[in-house]
């Protein structure tokens, strides 16, 4: 599971499918929908929250908005609009690892899009998610 802190304007299509399945396996592990992926650690800053399934819903509303952008048609219906704003921290080093991370699968899949990304200066976060300095979640396999 991969919940990106990158905007998702720099996913390509392959990715942005995939961070909407794995939004919504997320949105249903922190409804107590299913028994699998409950101690993901990609799950904990959500956890966190005073209502973790609208924080994930915020996160899959702004993953909606940029499959709308590019013209795709995901299931609007299967998040519900948050009733406030959420806002998480993610360390500044968090996005520069996943940048490298995300080059390295577009280097392979869409080496036009890797392009762009590398030559991006200051990586923008997912809108949900305010930069702070810091390095690389303990969490992450690095």
């Amino acid at each position: 599971m991969r919940l990106w802190s990158l905007h998702p304007k720099y996913l390509d299509t392959k990715g942005l499918l995939a961070v909407w399945r794995e939004g919504l396996l997320a949105k249903h592990v922190l409804d107590g929908k299913t028994k699998g992926y409950k101690n993901h650690p990609q799950l904990e800053r959500f956890k966190r929250q005073e209502n973790p399934v609208e924080a994930i819903s915020q996160y899959l509303a702004e993953i909606l908005a940029e499959s709308e952008r590019r013209g795709y048609h995901f299931d609007a219906t299967k998040i519900v609009k948050p009733k406030q704003s959420i806002t998480i921290s993610v360390a500044r080093g968090q996005l520069e690892y996943e940048k490298e991370h995300l080059l390295s699968k577009l280097d392979v899949r869409d080496p036009d899009a890797a392009g762009r990304l590398r030559n991006t200066k200051r990586i923008m976060p997912h809108p949900m998610f305010a930069v702070v300095p810091g390095g690389v979640e303990s969490w992450e396999k690095h």
